[in-house]
């Protein structure tokens, strides 16, 4: 069984959706552990800070990177 996968003009979405779903993942669980430490219910805590900064995160992502690419465009040879 073969997973479809999506057409190309797809990608300007999955990635941000992916990146922004992993680095929100791994920021909130630092921040939560800092902040309160290896408790009993850190997997709820993790799970509601990953879920509020991820709304966060993914439409800023969306949003500023064009201009990000622009960046990279000018700091980078072609």
């Amino acid at each position: 069984m073969r997973l479809r996968k999506l057409p190309k003009n797809y990608a300007g979405i999955v990635m941000p959706l992916i990146l922004s779903l992993l680095m929100t993942s791994v920021v909130s669980a630092i921040s939560v552990l800092k902040t309160s430490g290896l408790q009993h219910d850190f997997p709820h805590i993790w799970l509601h800070a990953w879920g509020l900064s991820w709304l966060v995160a993914f439409p800023v992502l969306l949003c500023v990177l064009p201009l990000v690419r622009r960046i990279v465009m000018a700091l980078v040879q072609n």
